[in-house]
């Protein structure tokens, strides 16, 4: 049996990265849709089917592709997050002010009372509290 099954798949997409995420979200929809609104349940239908429909077309460029821009756009959101998260670790030691003149973030060590700040980029110098 399952030689007949690895023949059958032969050439065809399987499951991928897109495939996996859109039966999560199926089945999450499918269970949301038990405690309140019906229609839900025929939106986890089309998607289970659509799912199904990519793991077994053996059109492998054009699911590559989809797959891909998944993939791409994942990533994408993955990185907002961690990239938020690295930069308030980056700077939890510093205070960020604006060059009142060109706009310029310029980073300054906290707690170090007032100061006189001298902008990179413009010269121009103005007194903060860190």
């Amino acid at each position: 049996m399952r030689e007949r099954f690895a023949r059958f798949m032969y050439g065809r997409n399987g499951f991928d990265d897109l495939n996996r995420f859109l039966s999560y979200l199926a089945l999450i929809i499918l269970i949301v849709s038990f405690f309140t609104l019906r229609f839900l349940w025929y939106i986890a239908l089309a998607l289970l089917i659509f799912t199904y429909f990519r793991a077994f077309s053996r059109d492998l460029y054009r699911r590559r592709r989809e797959n891909e821009a998944y993939v791409r756009l994942k990533y994408k959101v993955i990185n907002i997050f961690t990239g938020r998260a690295r930069n308030h670790a980056r700077n939890k030691g510093y205070k960020i002010f604006k060059c009142p003149t060109c706009k310029q973030k310029i980073r300054v060590p906290k707690h170090k009372g007032r100061i006189e700040i001298s902008c990179p980029k413009c010269r121009t110098k103005f007194i903060r509290v860190s």
